[in-house]
């Protein structure tokens, strides 16, 4: 029992100073971070005091000695506790403020007394330990304030802020709840025999053991240290100290001198394994705080095209329907000069809607939320039912245009809606760019689908290619050649495709070259 009993508390000891220097060292300019430190300060005086005194002193003065200091360490424990839990909880109330006065104050008095036989009187023997403290008169008013008073106040306001408490420091709390019960709870078991009451065996020693891990992780929630790095440099510290001991003991010098070199060996393993760590670490948030910063430029995105397509488009919508409508005989005959002009306004709100149109489909197939309705399809019927329609667009131009197909089977599934919007963006793009010549589509079906479109328009610039297909991709002078251009058709047309595990790229010699666009889709 009392092997098992020193040990624990030295293992207490050890984890409240590096869980609490850790703290310390990543977040010093944080309240939180250096209350924690103090609250595992007092803590690690409380348990190293106790190894000393459990490591049987030398001398009865000694054992009194390390018995007042363990006691001073437990007279900061409460009132440390008790800040941290403020600051934690938030609690800047005047009676929260007027109540930790007063705890300071009273724990002044209690540590000017720390030392005198009035707080602890001397020790003495009890049940399998050679020493172990006496209270002396005072020390029961310690018990009754700081144990009874502040402890039992931050408990109290912890088990309200967790029933009050939705969101994700309630997890919180209850860490910081449980951490209490065991690390308050398991040390007051000693408070027995203390008074030379042996009914109560000191066993919370264990539960006080298991407080440093329980607060430490609550900390961790709030981000006060990284884990990784505590276990890390914990790790290396107990090496180098191993290979410190094993040189002490050295009585060769041929050991001398090995240990020695693997001591030297150990020290820069250790501090390029903590570098190594550390920049693990902060690329780990460089990446948290890029994908932080792109989940709100998405949110943002998707907020606008939500309000594109509920106020723009239906504004649009609106405005077309005025036009169409005053170019019928319903509001009697129109003046003679006014027709041109409705018949204009009437396209170029026809013109808004499909621009608008282009912009909401294209971020829709992009990021994966337009809806497909799978079925049964003939790939070539359909291109030649687009084609037919986008022919007439072409010849307005003075551009040739043709449509190729070779025999074969061209039955597939997917979404010939979409899919045909796709085909149409393909050779609107196409007819946009060329200037003049030609523009031919082929079919080809082997165990693939390929479609290409090739062009004798203005071709692609290296630079070009690689914005073409994503959100607001033109190119530098797309603007100058098609003043309607959105930036979005392309994206739809990936979108659309990848949606169907096909692919479509481009190819180009460069500008004024023309342009070849390809497009691949699976069979049935």
């Amino acid at each position: 029992m009392l092997e098992i009993y020193k040990w624990s508390v030295l293992i207490t000891a050890i984890f409240f100073t590096s869980f609490g220097g850790f703290a310390f060292y990543r977040n010093p300019k944080d309240s939180r971070s250096r209350m924690f430190a103090l609250v595992s300060v007092a803590f690690a005086l409380w348990s190293y005091s106790w190894f000393g005194l459990l490591n049987d002193p030398a001398s009865e003065d000694r054992a009194v000695f390390f018995a007042k200091l363990l006691n001073l360490g437990a007279i900061f424990i409460p009132i440390f506790y008790l800040h941290w839990v403020q600051i934690t909880l938030d609690m800047k109330g005047t009676f929260d403020k007027v109540f930790l006065f007063l705890g300071y104050l009273i724990t002044t008095g209690f540590v000017f007394f720390s030392f005198s036989d009035l707080f602890i009187s001397g020790v003495r023997s009890i049940g399998v330990f050679k020493y172990w403290p006496v209270a002396g008169p005072i020390y029961t008013i310690f018990i009754l304030t700081n144990y009874l008073g502040f402890v039992l106040y931050s408990f109290i306001e912890l088990v309200i802020n967790y029933f009050r408490t939705n969101n994700d420091n309630k997890y919180t709390i209850g860490y910081l709840l449980l951490g209490s019960i065991l690390g308050f709870g398991g040390g007051a078991t000693n408070f027995p025999y203390m008074y030379g009451n042996d009914f109560l065996q000191p066993y919370g020693i264990f539960l006080v053991m298991a407080s440093p891990f329980i607060f430490s992780y609550a900390a961790i929630q709030y981000k006060l240290f990284n884990i990784k790095i505590v276990t890390t440099q914990f790790f290396v510290g107990a090496l180098n100290i191993v290979f410190i001991i094993n040189l002490l003991i050295s009585d060769q010098v041929s050991e001398i001198y090995l240990n020695s070199l693997f001591l030297g060996f150990v020290v820069v393993f250790s501090i390029l394994l903590i570098k190594s760590v550390n920049r693990e670490i902060e690329q780990r948030e460089k990446i948290q705080v890029l994908a932080d910063d792109l989940q709100k430029a998405n949110l943002g995105q998707s907020n606008l095209i939500h309000f594109m397509n509920h106020q723009v488009k239906g504004k649009f919508g609106n405005a077309k329907n005025i036009f169409a409508e005053l170019l019928t005989e319903d509001y009697g005959n129109m003046p003679a000069d006014a027709i041109p002009l409705l018949q204009k306004g009437l396209e170029e709100t026809n013109m808004g809607v499909d621009y608008v149109q282009s912009i909401l489909h294209g971020a829709s197939a992009e990021n994966g939320t337009l809806p497909y309705e799978m079925t049964d399809m003939n790939f070539r019927e359909m291109v030649e039912s687009v084609f037919a329609k986008q022919k007439e667009f072409a010849e307005k131009k003075g551009l040739k245009i043709s449509l190729d197909v070779d025999s074969g089977d061209y039955l597939m599934k997917g979404d010939e809606t979409q899919l045909g919007e796709a085909v149409k963006n393909l050779i609107d793009n196409s007819v946009n760019y060329t200037m003049e010549g030609s523009i031919d589509v082929s079919l080809k079906a082997s165990d693939k689908i390929t479609m290409t479109i090739k062009d004798t328009g203005v071709g692609i610039s290296a630079e070009d290619k690689t914005k073409l297909f994503k959100s607001g991709g033109r190119g530098a002078e797309s603007l100058k050649i098609n003043v309607n251009s959105t930036g979005y058709g392309l994206a739809f047309v990936k979108g659309v495709v990848e949606a169907h595990k096909g692919k479509v790229w481009a190819e180009s010699e460069g500008r004024d070259k023309g342009s070849v666009f390809m497009l691949e889709l699976p069979k049935n």
